[in-house]
């Protein structure tokens, strides 16, 4: 069961640029784009931390559980 991020939909709420997040909490850009993107196989509680404090958001703002069926519809596995 697949941890989907959400992070693109928490930026586009808040017109923020995925730029603009890596600068305000210190991550590279590079570091961020893995994030979003949902390559990371992990992340530090404390950028979680950083991430919601800016964003002004909960966690589960930002991941979601999904089944592998529902996954591999989003995915157009």
């Amino acid at each position: 069961m697949p941890i989907v991020v959400t992070l693109d939909v928490m930026l586009a709420r808040r017109k923020m640029t995925l730029t603009e997040l890596s600068e305000r909490i210190g991550l590279t850009l590079a570091n961020m784009s893995i994030l979003k993107s949902g390559k990371a196989k992990g992340v530090r509680f404390s950028t979680l931390d950083d991430i919601c404090r800016v964003l002004e958001c909960q966690p589960g703002d930002l991941l979601q559980h999904m089944d592998d069926e529902n996954y591999k519809k989003l995915m157009k596995i």
